[in-house]
Order: C-alpha cells, then sequence, then structure tokens
C-alpha cells in the first residue's frame, strides 16, 4: 500500500507522527509538505495530494490542517476525490465502509496523536462494502460528473 500524506503548518507535528506511524508498519509514504510549521496555504497541499490519488500515484491519502476543514474541502475540489473529516474511529470506518472515501482529513488542533493514529489504522484497515452503497457512491459520482464538465 502506498499512501500519500499532505498538510499545511497546522497539521505539521501530526503529519510527522502519522508518516513514522505508517513506516513502522511497512507502509510507503509519499510526502507532497509541508515540510516545516512555516506559515502556508492548505488548499495547496490539499490539492497536491489529490492530484495523487487520482492519478493513482497513490493508494489513498492523508491530508491535516488545523481542524482538516479548509484542506478536506481543497481535496474535494479534484473531481474523483472523496475527501472525510474524521474525529473517531466509528467515523473513519463508515467514511471508507459506506462512502468509499479515499482521502482522510484530520485536524491537529482537533484530535490528540494517539486518536490519530487509531483513526488511520482504523481507515486504513476498513474495505468498501459496496452493494447498496455503491449505488449512493455512483450517485455523489453523477452529481460530480454533472457539475464537472
Amino acid at each position: 500500500m502506498k499512501i500519500g500524506i499532505g498538510c499545511d503548518h497546522g497539521g505539521y507535528e501530526l503529519k510527522e507522527t502519522i508518516k513514522e506511524h505508517l513506516a513502522s508498519k511497512d507502509i510507503e509514504v509519499v510526502d507532497y509538505g509541508t515540510y516545516s510549521k512555516e506559515s502556508v496555504d492548505y488548499p495547496v497541499y490539499g490539492e497536491k495530494v489529490a492530484n495523487a490519488v487520482v492519478a493513482e500515484e497513490v493508494d489513498y491519502g492523508i491530508v491535516v490542517c488545523g481542524t482538516g476543514l479548509g484542506i478536506s474541502m481543497a481535496a474535494n475540489k479534484v473531481k474523483g476525490i472523496r475527501a472525510a473529516v474524521v474525529s473517531d474511529c466509528f467515523s473513519a470506518e463508515m467514511s471508507k465502509a459506506h462512502n468509499n472515501a479515499n482521502i482522510l482529513a484530520l485536524g491537529e488542533r482537533v484530535v490528540g496523536k494517539g486518536l490519530a493514529l487509531k483513526i488511520v489504522d482504523t481507515w486504513l484497515n476498513t474495505e468498501f462494502e459496496g452493494g447498496r452503497h455503491a449505488n449512493r457512491v455512483d450517485k455523489i459520482i453523477q452529481i460530480e460528473n454533472k457539475h464537472y464538465k
């Protein structure tokens, strides 16, 4: 498995923690930045990770900012992305099992490091259930296709 990861300055420390965690599990990580706590604009890094997911350079993406909100909104502007902001393990599981989320968004100022790692593990270890959920994801894709020509 190959994971693309990116953040702004508000998510830098959590991104680094997640990278170490994934590496300890022999999961390949591609870091799309930022590479310090110097102030940057989150849309740049949300788009970089989203583009990598859509281009299939990575299997999934993880994005982090202060709340997870802004960077997820930026990622979700890329056609084909379903980024979910998550702050608990149940939502992490459901975002993948029912919504087939391909990017996980976290907020460093919202979720502690221990919980964040549990969320990442839950999300990565959950499979999309398909079935009636595939129908619903297809409807999301239809909406996207109608608005992104």
